[in-house]
């Protein structure tokens, strides 16, 4: 079965590279696959298991973690919680603030009563 494996590794010269595209080269199944150094980004294309990948490309001595889910690109239905989950922070933002306010007003009357003692006595 044809899949596609996205890899980060950790690649800070042409060399990486090169140790990357040797062993992914030399694995069986492999279709194709891109190194982009830029973003330290490896996509792998072909008849592969992710975790052979993972291996192979592990071996180079390279730092190697699966692709965050989130930078890639996700259809909108998939997308649409990611705004819920940003209306519930800035709705825990909001309640914090309205604690604070409501802190202020629990002090501000205690002021006010400590001017009006001094003028009391």
């Amino acid at each position: 079965m044809a899949q596609t494996v996205v890899l980060k590794v950790g690649m800070s010269c042409q060399g990486c590279v090169g140790a990357v595209n040797r062993v992914l080269g030399k694995m069986e199944g492999v279709e194709s696959f891109d190194i982009d150094i830029k973003e330290q980004k490896v996509t792998v294309k072909g008849n592969v298991e992710p975790e052979a990948v993972f291996q192979t490309v592990s071996k180079t001595g390279k730092k190697t973690s699966y692709w965050p889910v989130e930078a890639e690109a996700v259809p909108k239905a998939e997308a649409e919680p990611k705004a819920e989950a940003v209306t519930e922070t800035k709705t825990e933002a909001e309640t914090k603030t309205e604690a604070k306010v409501d802190a202020k007003a629990v002090v501000e009357p205690k002021a006010a009563e400590a001017e009006t003692k001094p003028s009391q006595v």
